[in-house]
């Protein structure tokens, strides 16, 4: 499978202006706490709310949002949950950000269902939404979406997973997001896809929020229903390496082959390492920056962008399979974040 171009466009700059009150929110990814910000002086504003502001991909995506908001002379206003699915506060933060007089709000939505009246309301007073990285279910439901095919990114670690246990009969652990969550479902059922398994075949799941000391505690629980492991597929990479701690503390991190999904600094060094044999990298700074450029081009214009955009997924090993298309971990270092 090959990786789908990377995009960075670059569009209008806007004029001058004033500041923005403040806002307290979060959601998806691990973490707690927040705070809201603005960067730029322009007249336009653009909102920017994350799941929450500690997970290092969230993290990479509000950099990328300052950078283009900078570059295109907006003001910038940003807000994310205090934890991994806080819909209450991402429905906060659209209203106080329409309130301000945003022109458009980009979203990771916590909740993909809950979050829709929201987004709906806001639109409907003229503000243009795009949701990054997680759809809206529907999808119809936000102007744009701008994001890693999941599903394909679980695919594509799957098929890496299939190939390199060489025909050896898998006994497999899924680490899972939580329930109901698209990203994790998408992931999840791309990895099964790819692997050419079913949940019938999942020997344990468990979820972990994405949290490495969940992802640990996870692992731990898979080992004592099921001690024959010796699969593991994880949501994202701190999941991961909880998993390989408990592994290596039941002496068995050699003979388990760990497979994830994201594409972080942290993550990528760890294929590097050994710790996990590939990851699917995605890119938030992308997204961001695609997502501002685009209400800038919609204030200059009045084109609002429409559809899907897919920003790409790129399979990061130091151990390819033969047939599946990848990139050492030299260039994963280079695209990597946080």
């Amino acid at each position: 499978m090959s990786r789908t171009t990377r995009l960075s466009p670059a569009l209008v700059r806007a004029a001058a202006v004033t500041g923005i009150a403040a806002l307290t929110l979060t959601a998806c990814g691990s973490g707690s706490g927040s705070g809201s910000s603005s960067t730029g002086s322009g007249e336009v504003k653009v909102g920017l709310i994350t799941k929450t502001d500690t997970n290092p991909f969230f993290v990479k995506m509000k950099e990328g949002a300052e950078k283009a908001a900078k570059q295109d002379g907006v003001q910038l206003m940003t807000a994310a949950g205090k934890f991994d699915g806080d819909n209450a506060g991402q429905v906060t933060a659209i209203e106080n950000m329409v309130a301000a007089g945003v022109k458009g709000i980009l979203i990771t939505p916590s909740d993909s269902k809950a979050i829709v009246p929201a987004v709906q309301k806001a639109r409907a007073k003229g503000v243009l939404v795009i949701a990054l990285d997680t759809p809206t279910e529907p999808q119809s439901a936000v102007d744009a979406l701008f994001a890693t095919n999941n599903f394909n990114a679980g695919k594509l670690i799957g098929e890496y997973a299939k190939a390199a246990m060489k025909g050896k009969a898998a006994k497999i652990a899924t680490l899972d997001l939580a329930p109901g969550v698209s990203v994790g479902v998408l992931r999840h059922n791309g990895f099964l896809k790819g692997f050419g398994a079913t949940d019938k075949d999942v020997v344990c799941a468990q979820d972990t929020g994405g949290d490495q000391a969940k992802g640990q505690t996870a692992m731990e629980n898979c080992l004592q229903k099921s001690p024959g492991i010796n699969l593991v597929y994880t949501i994202n990479e701190p999941a991961a390496l909880g998993a390989y701690t408990a592994l290596k503390a039941k002496g068995r991190e050699k003979d388990v082959l760990i497979v994830s999904v994201d594409g972080g600094c942290t993550g990528v060094q760890a294929v590097t390492d050994g710790t996990i044999a590939a990851t699917s990298q995605q890119y938030p700074l992308e997204m961001a920056q695609m997502g501002v450029d685009a209400v800038v081009n919609f204030v200059k214009t009045g084109e609002k962008p429409s559809g899907y955009t897919d920003t790409g997924v790129t399979l990061i090993t130091d151990k390819p399979m033969e047939g599946i298309d990848s990139k050492d971990t030299a260039f994963g270092l280079e695209n990597c974040w946080g």
